[in-house]
């Protein structure tokens, strides 16, 4: 349950990224609560990857700001922290899967090794505490404990995307950004990935940005949903209430060519 009578965990206000003359996202506004999941929709070019990785941390915005609610010293603008303080919180209180895995990947070290080193980032040493998480993590992402010890180029794509949420939730993160996250997927494959992140995100109480062109996606995952065209938020509410009555046209368009009735 959400509780929106807490700070808000991300805060952006008036946000833009502008590519010289294009618009990568313009005057984007939101509020996220701890345990919450905003969907992130759109066409390819809508900007919504842009916002994400504005965000995320990952591209600096050309206006506005992004705050979030840091456990030692409360809200604080991502991009006004020295670049070891937004590592950190790269590191422990954020995660971030991509779209491709291999992006957030250690292809050349084991699957075990790819969990216990987000560990060994923030200070564990043990090796047997380590290696103990790593295995906890590879069976709550259900995969095989007799591949610890391969490499994920061995894996198939549903099983590295497995490995990679793995990698980003065993420090605990409180806020997970999501790009794409099934897509390139088999259907069947898809399907039981989605099962164990709406699985693991409310068990873990995680907040979440779910970028994603896949309507079905959000509404399997998200709790609010925001529709972008041309860089712009065009519609924003409940993800039900926006699936099931939407008011923009381009919001109508999307759902009629996707989700037929």
């Amino acid at each position: 349950m959400i509780d929106r009578d807490m700070a808000p965990l991300l805060q952006v206000s008036d946000l833009s990224r502008h590519y010289g003359g294009q618009v990568g996202c313009e005057d984007v506004s939101f509020e996220l609560y701890p345990g919450e999941v905003l969907g992130v929709v759109g066409e390819s070019g809508s900007g919504k990857t842009t916002l994400l990785k504005c965000i995320a941390g990952l591209l600096p915005p050309s206006a506005g700001t992004v705050s979030f609610d840091t456990r030692v010293d409360g809200p604080r603008d991502i991009y006004a922290m020295s670049e070891p303080e937004r590592r950190m919180l790269m590191r422990t209180d954020w995660g971030i899967v991509f779209q491709n895995p291999r992006e957030g990947l250690r292809m050349n070290v084991s699957a075990g090794a790819n969990v216990g080193e987000r560990l060994m980032a923030v200070g564990a040493r043990n090796y047997g505490e380590i290696r103990g998480n790593a295995v906890d993590w590879l069976t709550k992402v259900e995969m095989d404990l007799g591949r610890i010890d391969h490499l994920p180029e061995t894996f198939s794509g549903g099983m590295q995307q497995r490995l990679q949420i793995a990698r980003n939730l065993v420090t605990q993160p409180r806020l997970v950004f999501m790009d794409e996250p099934t897509s390139g997927l088999d259907v069947s494959v898809q399907a039981r990935l989605l099962d164990l992140i709406r699985g693991l995100v409310r068990q873990l109480g995680i907040a979440c940005v779910v970028v994603t062109h896949d309507l079905g996606v959000v509404r399997l995952l998200s709790h609010r949903l925001m529709v972008m065209r041309g860089g712009r938020v065009v519609e924003h509410g409940l993800t039900d209430q926006v699936l099931d009555d939407p008011q923009h046209p381009y919001t109508q368009l999307l759902v009629s060519s996707i989700l037929p009735v």
